[in-house]
């Protein structure tokens, strides 16, 4: 029996029973507003899948927005299956964009988006240098009627977090500090949970640990996984990958 397996039981039943928004986390069951500005932007993705029996997680149709006054993503119709989901382009083809327009942190200004309970974090924290990991957690938690404090609990073990659960985070190096936010965002149980660049700035333990979760999930039939990086990791059981290029 895997870690995850041991320490993380899911409910496949379960559904989030209020909307959530913070800066960082966003829970949006339906978003529909407008906008005629059409100018610089991306090119539309283009969406593969491996299996043709797929439960969608996330939907969206004529989905428009992005990070500046102008949308970069426009007209966006896009079906996100369950498990995971790799989100793939160079640097500045605006994967972190698509993350937060998909999870609800950026606003769109056209179309519609619908789940349940999606989470975006920017996993260096930066609006929490005064607070201990701990203190993290517990603001988060709160606002995450799934977490799974047992999933906590085991992967500040398998990350070597315990000897900097006392330190704020400013005292953190760049890969303890991330590290933070990946507990945050592997234990919260969201039904889309959006991983910006989970490997960067880690060890190679670590980063087999959040490969070891990721695939435990692959094929989990109501929740799903975006997952975004220069290229797709071939040690994940991937059931679609969204290409920027």
């Amino acid at each position: 029996m895997s870690r995850t397996e041991r320490f993380y039981k899911i409910n496949l039943s379960e559904r989030s029973k209020f909307e959530l928004w913070l800066p960082f986390m966003s829970n949006n069951l339906i978003h529909q507003v407008s906008d005629n500005t059409h100018t610089n932007m991306a090119a539309m993705p283009k969406h593969t899948f491996s299996t043709d029996n797929t439960a969608f997680v996330l939907q969206t149709q004529g989905l428009t927005g992005g990070p500046g006054p102008d949308p970069l993503w426009v007209g966006l119709n896009l079906n996100i299956p369950a498990g995971l989901t790799a989100v793939t382009g160079d640097e500045g083809m605006g994967k972190t964009s698509l993350l937060r327009l998909l999870a609800g942190d950026l606003p769109a200004r056209a179309g519609t988006r619908s789940t349940a309970h999606a989470v975006w974090l920017n996993l260096a924290l930066p609006e929490h240098d005064e607070a201990t990991p701990e203190q993290v957690w517990a603001e988060l938690q709160k606002q995450c009627p799934h977490w799974s404090a047992a999933l906590q609990a085991d992967l500040v073990e398998a990350l070597s977090l315990q000897t900097h659960l006392g330190k704020k985070l400013f005292m953190l190096s760049t890969g303890s500090r991330r590290k933070v936010g990946l507990v945050a965002l592997l234990a919260c149980g969201a039904t889309l949970t959006c991983l910006d660049q989970p490997y960067v700035s880690l060890d190679q333990a670590s980063i087999q640990v959040v490969r070891e979760f990721l695939n435990d999930m692959a094929n989990h039939p109501s929740r799903a996984w975006l997952v975004a990086d220069y290229e797709a990791d071939p040690a994940l059981d991937w059931r679609s990958r969204i290409d920027l290029d």
